[in-house]
């Protein structure tokens, strides 16, 4: 059974930082593109940073610079360290496991929510 169990949101204020943590069950986690997704209030999900069996990383433009993206392969775990977080930041986090045709065949998880506010 496929697990995504997301953690380390909460409240935070503008320019501090988070780390995000999803810890993966029930599949080769080491072959996976990982990604993490956000979903706002009334707006789709949209893809925040991915990263590659390899390591290759990509990030959306509204996060680059500020956001990394890590995985170990050995805790099955990917990371996500926000930092200069801003108000349009606030969202649910979710990570998932995207396979090399692109698609996504897993369920998603529960998610972290993060607020940035003051």
């Amino acid at each position: 059974q496929v697990q995504f169990v997301e953690s380390g949101g909460g409240l935070v204020q503008p320019g501090g930082s988070l780390r995000l943590s999803c810890a993966a069950s029930g599949f080769i986690f080491s072959i996976y593109t990982m990604t993490w997704y956000r979903q706002a209030p009334g707006k789709q999900r949209e893809l925040v940073a991915g990263i590659r069996s390899g390591g290759t990383t990509n990030y959306a433009n509204s996060v680059k610079g500020r956001f990394t993206i890590s995985r170990d392969n050995a805790k099955k775990t990917v990371y996500l360290q926000m930092n200069s977080l801003k108000p349009e930041d606030t969202a649910v986090y979710y990570c998932n496991a995207e396979s090399y045709t692109g698609t996504y065949p897993f369920s998603w998880g529960q998610g972290t929510q993060v607020t940035v506010s003051s």
